[in-house]
Formats: C-alpha cells, sequence, structure tokens
C-alpha cells in the first residue's frame, strides 16, 4: 500500500472519530471508526436499472417524435414516411410475398354453408413449411355474384374461433366480402405449439429481426392467396383490419404491400412511452423491435400508412387501451395525413363497447371498404346487431396445420445458415459495435474507508460509468508498503459477494489469509441489476404475469442498448478503473466471471484489449444454443440482439490471443456441457490458441490454479 492511501485511510477515521463527539478513549469514540456495507449511493440501487430504462426510453421516443414533427413543419413528409417503412422493413427481414413469393401450396380442408354465408377452410403456406390455417367466409352468390373484393383479419391474443373475428368475418360475407381469419402464431388457436411469442420470441432478437415477421408474413400471403382465387378481385386492392394484436398486425402490413387499400386497426395502438416503458408492462415480443424506440412508436407506424386510407378504432371502455390513448393518438395522426395531403382519407371511430372487435366496427369499416375497396360509396348498409349472428362450433374451423414449421424451427434455420454467414466483421470490432463501446469512458469512483482484514486492506468502491448508475465494489490489495502488483477483476451474476464469502474463491486468489502473500489485488464489481443492485419486483410481478427480467430484456432492447451491452460497457469501465488504481500494473490484470459475469468477461478481453488473461466459470457455451434448444433456462437478459449476424461465444473465444480458461462451460439449459462436448464447441478456439484451455469439474478450482499460474504463485 502506498503512503498517501495510508495517509488517507488515517484521515478518514479520524474524521470518523471526530464526528462521533465522544470523550477520548471512550469505547463510543472507538465506535465512530466502524463502517460496514458498501458505499452509500446518490440513487436508490434497487430502482436503479429500471429507472435508467425508463429514462432513456422515453428520451429516445421524444426523439422521435421530435423527428416526425419537424418532416410535417418542414415538409419533409415523404421522406420521412419512407424512413420509417425502411426501419421497419430492416427489422423484419426479408418477407417475401406477391409474384415473387414461395409457392403457397394450398390445400382444401372442408367447407361449411351456412344461410347467410359459406366457409371454407384452407391451408396454404405463408414460409416453407409453416402453415396458415385459414378459414374464408364468402358471401352467398345468389345474393352477390363473384368476383367478390376482399378483407384480411389477422387475429390477435386469441384465436380466430373467438367473437371479436367470427362476427367481423360474418358481417363482410354479409356485406359481399370475402373475409380471412386466421390464427396467429403463439397465441391460442391452431397455432400455439413451439410458437410462443415470448420465449420464442425472444429467440429472434439473437438472429437479428423481430419476430413480428411471422405475424405480418401470414396476413400478407393471405393477399397472395386471395390473388389465386377466380372468384376474388383484387383490382381495386384488399383491406385489412383487426383488433388487439390483429390490428396491430394490421397497422404494420400496410406499410409494405401496396395491395391494401385499407386499413382498420382497433383498439391496439399504444404511446410507447407510457405502455409498456413508464407503465413497465412487459410487452410481446413482436412489438419490440431492436432499436425501435429511436425511429418509431406506434404513431409513427399508423401515421408512414399515409395516404393508404385507415379507420383507427377504439372501445370507449377498452380496459387495456385506455380511450384517452386513443384520442391522443388520433389527432397526432390525423396532422399526419394532412401534411400528407390526404386528410379525408383518415378519421376515428368510437364503439360504446371495450377491448373487443363489434358488430358497429365492422359495418363502420364496411363504409370505407365500400368507398376505397369496392367503389360503392353511398352504399345504404343493413342494421345489423349482435343478436343476428350465431358463432359457429370451432370444430367447424378447424383446419390442422402441420406443426413441425414454427417460430423456433425457421429461427433456428436462420441461427444455422448464420453459422456459416456471418458479417465477415472483425470479431472485436462487432463486439464493440454492438454493445456501444464507444460510450465507454473512465468512471467516476467514490472509496469508502480502508480496513485491515487479516493481510489485506478491504476497500467498497462506488464506481459511476455513466449519470445515474452506481456500481458497488469490493477491493483487496495486499497490505504491504509500496505494493504493486497485477490484479484480478471480477464479474458474478448472482452478485459479488457470492465468490467472496460463499466460495471464499477471490480471497484464496488473493492470498487474503496467508502472512507474506503476494498474490494480485482483487476488485470485483456489482454490474448494473447484478448483486446489491439487482431491481425490486415490478407491478405486474405482483400477479405473476409479466415478468421482471422480460420487461428489462424487451424494453432495453427497444432501446437498442441491451442490456447486456450495459454490463459489458459497465465491465470496461471498471477496467478503465482498475487501470488506474495505484499499485495495479495496468500490464497485468485478469479479467473473469462466473455464469452470465463471464460471457461479460469474455467481451470485456475482446473489446477492452490489453489484458493478461481472461477466465469463464459456469458460462453459457453459445448464444447459438439460446436459439436452437426448445428449452433454454438463461434469463431473457443473455439474449444480445443481432450477435449472430456477428458472431458466437466460441468464435470470440478463438479471436483472443491471451490466456483463456472455460470452466464447465453451460448448454441452454444450464447443464454443463462434459468434456468431450466442451472440447468439440470450442475447437477452433484450442487451436488457434495454446494458452486456451477448456475444462469440466470444479470451476473455482480451475480459476485458482489458472490465476496462480499467471501471476506466477
Amino acid at each position: 500500500m502506498s503512503a498517501a492511501l495510508l495517509m488517507e485511510a488515517i484521515v478518514a477515521v479520524a474524521a470518523s472519530m471526530a464526528a462521533a463527539d465522544a470523550p477520548e478513549g471512550s469505547w463510543s469514540a472507538a465506535a465512530g471508526q466502524f463502517a460496514l456495507g458498501p458505499v452509500p449511493a446518490q440513487v436508490e440501487l434497487r430502482s436503479m436499472l429500471c429507472e435508467h430504462l425508463v429514462q432513456r426510453s422515453c428520451e429516445a421516443l421524444d426523439r422521435a417524435a421530435e423527428r416526425r414533427t419537424a418532416a410535417i413543419d418542414g415538409g419533409a413528409w415523404q421522406a420521412w414516411r419512407d424512413d420509417v417503412r425502411n426501419r421497419v422493413r430492416d427489422d423484419l427481414g426479408e418477407i417475401r410475398f406477391g409474384p415473387g413469393g414461395p409457392e403457397l401450396n394450398v390445400r382444401a380442408v372442408s367447407r361449411h354453408e351456412q344461410p347467410q354465408y359459406v366457409v371454407e377452410n384452407v391451408l396454404f403456406e405463408s414460409l416453407p413449411g409453416w402453415d396458415v390455417n385459414a378459414s374464408v367466409y364468402l358471401p352467398v352468390a345468389e345474393a352477390f355474384p363473384p368476383p367478390w373484393p376482399a378483407v384480411v383479419i389477422p387475429v390477435g391474443h386469441s384465436a380466430k374461433t373467438r367473437e371479436s373475428y367470427q362476427v367481423p368475418a360474418q358481417v363482410f360475407a354479409r356485406l359481399g366480402y370475402v373475409a380471412v381469419t386466421f390464427d396467429p402464431p403463439g397465441m391460442g388457436g391452431e397455432k400455439q405449439a413451439g410458437n410462443d411469442h415470448f420465449r420464442d420470441g425472444a429467440r429472434c432478437y439473437l438472429t437479428g429481426h423481430s419476430s413480428n415477421r411471422y405475424f405480418i408474413a401470414d396476413a400478407l400471403r393471405c393477399i397472395d392467396y386471395l390473388a389465386t382465387r377466380d372468384d376474388v378481385t383484387l383490382a381495386r386492392g384488399v383491406g385489412i383490419t383487426g383488433v388487439s394484436g390483429g390490428g396491430y398486425t394490421a397497422m404494420f402490413a400496410a406499410l409494405l404491400d401496396d395491395r391494401i387499400r385499407c386499413v382498420g386497426p382497433a383498439c391496439c395502438a399504444v404511446p410507447n412511452a407510457l405502455h409498456p416503458v413508464i407503465d413497465v408492462y412487459a410487452p410481446c415480443a413482436e412489438t419490440i423491435a431492436a432499436g425501435r424506440f429511436e425511429y418509431y412508436d406506434d404513431v409513427d407506424v399508423l401515421a408512414a400508412a399515409a395516404p393508404t386510407p385507415m379507420l383507427l378504432m377504439a372501445g370507449a371502455q377498452d380496459e387495456v387501451f385506455k380511450i384517452e390513448w386513443g384520442h391522443d393518438i388520433a389527432a397526432k395522426v390525423r396532422a399526419c395525413y394532412a401534411a400528407a395531403g390526404a386528410a379525408d382519407a383518415f378519421a376515428f371511430f368510437v364503439d360504446p363497447g371495450g377491448h373487443a372487435y363489434t358488430v358497429g366496427m365492422a359495418l363502420e369499416f364496411a363504409k370505407w371498404l365500400d368507398r376505397f375497396v369496392r367503389g360503392t360509396p353511398n352504399r345504404e348498409l343493413p342494421d345489423l346487431r349482435p343478436g343476428d349472428f350465431e358463432l359457429l362450433d370451432p370444430a367447424l374451423l378447424a383446419c390442422g396445420p402441420r406443426q413441425e414449421a414454427n417460430m423456433f424451427t425457421l429461427n433456428r434455420a436462420l441461427a444455422e445458415q448464420l453459422r456459416t454467414n456471418r458479417s465477415g466483421l472483425p470479431i472485436p470490432e462487432a463486439v464493440r459495435q454492438l454493445v456501444h463501446a464507444e460510450r465507454v469512458t473512465a468512471p467516476a469512483a467514490t472509496a469508502g474507508p480502508l480496513s485491515l482484514a487479516w493481510f489485506h486492506h478491504v476497500q467498497e468502491i462506488l464506481l459511476s460509468p455513466e449519470p445515474g448508475i452506481a456500481l458497488p465494489a469490493t477491493c483487496l490489495v495486499p497490505a504491504k508498503e509500496d505494493w504493486r502488483g497485477g490484479a484480478v477483476l471480477y464479474f458474478d451474476d448472482g452478485g459479488r459477494w457470492d465468490a467472496l464469502r460463499t466460495h471464499g474463491m477471490l480471497a484464496r486468489m488473493a492470498g487474503f489469509i496467508q502472512e507474506g502473500a503476494d498474490g494480485p489485488a482483487v476488485l470485483t464489481v456489482d454490474l448494473r441489476g447484478w448483486g446489491d443492485s439487482a431491481p425490486a419486483d415490478l407491478p405486474y410481478d405482483l400477479a405473476g404475469w409479466g415478468g421482471r427480467d422480460r420487461w428489462i430484456a424487451y424494453v432495453s432492447a427497444g432501446l437498442g442498448d441491451p442490456v447486456l451491452a450495459m454490463r459489458i460497457r459497465d465491465g470496461l469501465a471498471a477496467l478503465a478503473y482498475l487501470r488506474t488504481r495505484p499499485g495495479v500494473d495496468p500490464a497485468r490484470i485478469v479479467v473473469g466471471g462466473n455464469g452470465m459475469g463471464g460471457v461479460v468477461a469474455v467481451h470485456v478481453a475482446a473489446a477492452g484489449g490489453g489484458v493478461a488473461g481472461v477466465f469463464s466459470l459456469n458460462g453459457l457455451a453459445t448464444f447459438e444454443s439460446l436459439a436452437t434448444d426448445p428449452d433454454y433456462r438463461w434469463p431473457q437478459e443473455a439474449f444480445l440482439p443481432g450477435v449472430l449476424r456477428h458472431y458466437d461465444l466460441p468464435e470470440l473465444v478463438a479471436s483472443l490471443s491471451m490466456p483463456v480458461l472455460l470452466a464447465n462451460p453451460l448448454d441452454a439449459r444450464g447443464a454443463p456441457l462434459g468434456p468431450d462436448a466442451a472440447a468439440a464447441v470450442y475447437r477452433a478456439a484450442l487451436e488457434a490458441n495454446a494458452a486456451c484451455a477448456v475444462v469440466s469439474g470444479e470451476p473455482a478450482s480451475a480459476a485458482e490454479a489458472f490465476v496462480q499460474r499467471l501471476f506466477g504463485g
């Protein structure tokens, strides 16, 4: 220990004793020296991460809104609209439809004639092997001679057998339109298996596309199917309408296909800054594309449909999508349509009901279909009431789609394809780009008093890598005059005290209770959201619904700054601090971690460079396994959006030139790979780097031996 640091400690102790205001020599005076626990933070640690996400997400959404306003006021409407559409296309990835799309492979399933309409159930492929289970409601030919105009009705968090889909389909068929309904993936009905829109939706982050692509593809391919029917006319395009998640699909589809000439989203649009961000409601993965907050919210998606005619609908008693939200959103979209010279192509309709697609909504949208698709704007419509409709038995709408292809299998195939088709960007540079390493600066540090324990000084430290973020840390330094040596920088997803107190591994590395030990210093840091800053439960967790991990993962992805990227930057900031700490040789720093802390450590070694070695204990073996194993057990915070487009963890390790230890790597389910499987996964790294070792067994012992070798112990 340097003389300067020792003097700082003496001064701190003296000050605390004086503050005690007790007689000299009393036990009360001595008590003034006592310090326990981390350095007090200026932020509430358990709410810090969530507050940070809310603040930054709102700022990003504000910037997106400012760009929209500037485009309207500055006459750059079309350029802004095209930019939003291009962003959406990039988020969704290539969706082939229209004349250039793949074969539909249509298969008829059943036909049921009703007094005022006919239902045909058919299967056709949206993507190769991926079935759309369509129920096609046809008008009675005697009342409406074909060819008929058509409307597509995507289903939301439900099944096509529910009232909100059967009723509008029956309304449109009774008014002379072909209406197509179909189940979405992972939300109910016949396309539930293998399509969990939370778990399987999150996998899509890894491959770089929003899971919304699967919902949109089904809707667009419905139009392709309609184009094959001789009894349907697309001369004036088609309409698309839906409620809740179905409305959400409709408003995105309208940006991608010029055949859509009229769109009717119902009970679906939200102010993203309020819900899910401020409301801390864990959203659906398909609604939060990576990085979308910076470029568009729901208002932007709706407005970018202009000049396509739009009837935005809401329920006055909607308990999910508040009517006050609807009025606010409608006012903003109306202004955008006016700026585009299409003021008469937008309207807002409020139904007296709740969160449902009602007969009243169907009749109102039928007027828009008549005007913009059928070409009969003045047709008088019948006075239909809810009691005029009878729901069909669900069995009559069954199609029996194949389940072999689903969101999981399609994204798995994409992940496997990316293995041989990476971006080609050098991996350290790819890491720096993915984690926004350019934002890293040396953190501000607030140090607590030095305490002598056995043969080391122990010090609590608070690192502040950016405003509003505090990282509690604990440092062990050999209590030697003018000590100088190497250091271990350590991260644990269970918290910094786990390895210190429970396992004792870091203490043994430092030679904590060995007199005259010449081991390294140790700095163990709670990265944001770990250890002392683990977030408290969120409101929706009270009912076991929502999920803190999911909210953090999705919202940080929407921000374009995933929480794993933030933690890697925290690690880089901690490395920058450690390199400047008195006594520490910056060329002799070893970085390590446990669990996801090990994944962070490997990234810090790649992006930070200049470290003497790196070790990962019980770390995730591959990102790809999260995309290819049907039953992953890692938190969704481990999903780094777009990572598989550039590299996977074995390739990242293979790019390192320093000594590397991977002890007990784990598969997607959190089980050890075993020696043979681990060696196979990391073969390239083992061949490229003679100082790379992959071991099974007791990871703590392996890490201690690894550090001892590097520091000559």
